[in-house]
């Protein structure tokens, strides 16, 4: 190009000049600490992916370490409902705040910004790309070890947004027990190791994976047969978990009590994430 400067590293342009990878990379708020990254992905709404998200920062919260949650879920955001926040997101000169939960988990959501919780976010996907990256370079992150990006479904302009600007650590699938969702899953998989993000799947979460009678004590697969150990074994994944089926948790999310509800379902996935 005539007016190349040969600073391949800043420049958006893919021309046969080019000498060096571009980097996407957003850079982090200058009074910000996060030590570790981890994506919250699912293929298809619905499927508990914020869910996951607060009982994972709530598992390393509860266990000494300081977490954190970026809803880059723009227009469809639930972590605050799921933890009862109501306040609103402050700002100084130095930049934005996010909201602690009870047990002090930071957050930053786009429903903390709004006047009204049920405010629709109509904007076409760069703006809200644009929205994902302010959250991480224009919010405090004070002295954060454990971050959870909790995703929108899909694999459309925030996942790769969120992957190619964020300093990902690995992510987490979030899946149900469908035979469907076994091709959609692939599809997540997939997208995380293209050639250039190469992002590492630490591990695979199957919600409303069964029912417990309470009456018999009988285990039900409502949904259909887990096949989340085949999908695991077939792509060299070594943590899975399973969510079951519980009214506890539906009364937990409804009533913004996430943090009350202790369950060890996670274990093995939360395991991998510490051992990062």
């Amino acid at each position: 190009m005539s007016d190349c400067n040969h600073q391949c590293g800043s420049c958006g342009e893919s021309c046969s000049d080019r000498s060096e990878p571009q980097d996407l990379k957003v850079k982090l708020h200058q009074f910000s600490q996060v030590k570790k990254v981890i994506g919250i992905v699912s293929g298809k709404g619905g499927v508990g992916k914020s869910l996951v998200t607060a009982l994972l920062a709530c598992a390393v919260q509860a266990g000494g370490k300081h977490a954190a949650i970026l809803d880059a879920d723009i227009t469809g955001p639930s972590i605050p409902k799921l933890f009862g926040l109501t306040s609103r997101m402050s700002g100084t000169q130095l930049g934005l705040n996010p909201v602690k939960t009870a047990t002090g988990v930071d957050v930053a959501s786009m429903n903390l910004l709004l006047d009204n919780a049920t405010d629709p976010v109509v904007w076409r996907g760069p703006v809200i790309a644009n929205v994902v990256t302010q959250f991480w370079s224009e919010v405090v992150w004070q002295n954060v070890e454990y971050m959870f990006v909790d995703m929108p479904p899909g694999t459309g302009d925030v996942p790769l947004t969120v992957y190619q600007s964020l300093p990902i650590d690995g992510i987490v699938i979030v899946t149900s027990p469908q035979e469907l969702v076994s091709m959609i899953v692939e599809k997540a998989l997939n997208m995380a190791r293209l050639d250039g993000l190469s992002i590492p799947v630490l591990g695979l979460v199957e919600n409303m994976s069964y029912f417990i009678c309470p009456d018999c004590g009988k285990r039900h697969s409502i949904f259909g047969e887990s096949h989340l150990d085949e999908i695991a074994r077939q792509h060299g994944i070594a943590a899975a978990a399973r969510i079951p089926i519980d009214p506890a948790v539906a009364r937990a999310c409804d009533n913004g009590a996430i943090e009350t509800l202790h369950a060890d379902w996670l274990q093995p996935v939360l395991k991998k994430i510490l051992s990062l």
